[in-house]
C-alpha cells in the first residue's frame, strides 16, 4: 500500500487497485485475481470497468467487491454481462463522457491498441480520469501510445507496461514524458499476472523523467 496525502492506493495485481480516499470513499478498478488478503471486503462505492476481457471483468471477483451501494461505471461493452447484479446503479460509459458518481467527477478516456488488434478503437473500451482528494487520477486501461492522452491534465496516472496486449515498458514510458506528464507521480500496472514482470516495471522507473515512479507491491 502507498498513502498519498490520505489516498491509499492499493495494487491488487494487473489493472486492480483498490483506492480509499481520506474519507473512506473507495474506487476499485478492474478487479482480477483477487488475492486472499483482499477478498471480501464488499467495500466499494465506485467500480470502474475498462472493458469486457476476463481478466478486467472478471465475475468472481467482482463478488468480492461489490455491496448493495456500489455504483458501477463500465464500458458499454460490459453490460450486458453486469446486468442482475445487486448493487446501486450501472453506468454504461463511451470515451468523452463524463459524469458524477457520489461527488465524484469521473471522465472517460479512449483506450485501444494502434499497433495491434487486441483492442481495436472502435470497440470504445476506455480509461477513466476520477477525482478524489482534489487528485485527479488516470487509469488508462488497456491501451497503446493514444494522442488523446496528450490532454488528460492528471496528477497521478496508472499505465500499463508488459507490452504484447498493451505498451511495452519503453513505450509507456514514453508516453509519461512526453503526453501524460502527471504532476505528481505514475504506478505501472499490467504485469505479473497475464504477461510481463517487475523487470518491466523497473525499466519502465528507469525510463521515466517527469515524476516520480512507485512500483508497489501486490496485495
Amino acid at each position: 500500500m502507498f498513502d498519498y496525502q490520505g489516498i491509499q492506493f492499493h495494487w491488487m495485481g494487473h489493472d486492480g487497485f483498490r483506492i480509499v480516499s481520506y474519507n473512506k470513499k473507495t474506487v476499485y478498478t478492474d478487479p482480477f485475481q483477487i488475492q486472499k488478503a483482499q477478498q471480501n471486503k464488499n467495500d466499494a462505492n465506485i467500480l470502474l470497468i475498462s472493458h469486457n476481457h476476463f481478466d478486467h471483468l472478471s465475475m468472481e471477483d467482482l463478488k468480492h467487491v461489490i455491496n448493495h451501494n456500489t455504483s458501477i461505471v463500465a464500458a458499454e461493452e460490459c453490460i450486458e454481462q453486469l446486468k442482475g447484479l445487486e448493487i446501486r446503479e450501472l453506468k454504461d460509459v463511451r470515451p468523452g463522457d463524463r459524469l458524477e458518481i457520489e461527488d465524484t467527477p469521473i471522465e472517460i478516456i479512449p483506450a485501444y491498441n494502434t499497433n495491434k488488434k487486441f483492442h481495436p478503437k472502435d470497440d470504445k473500451k476506455v480509461g477513466f480520469i476520477f477525482t478524489i482528494n482534489n487528485q485527479r487520477i488516470y487509469h488508462a486501461g488497456d491501451t497503446d501510445i493514444i494522442p488523446e492522452m496528450k490532454s488528460v491534465n492528471v496528477d497521478i496516472a496508472l499505465v500499463p507496461v508488459s507490452g504484447t496486449y498493451v505498451m511495452t515498458s519503453d513505450e509507456a514510458a514514453k508516453a509519461v514524458n512526453d503526453l501524460i506528464k502527471p504532476r505528481k507521480f505514475v504506478i505501472p500496472m499490467h504485469y505479473g499476472s497475464i504477461v510481463g514482470t517487475e523487470k518491466d516495471a523497473e525499466r519502465f522507473r528507469e525510463l521515466v523523467k517527469v515524476c516520480e515512479t512507485k512500483i508497489l507491491d501486490r496485495e
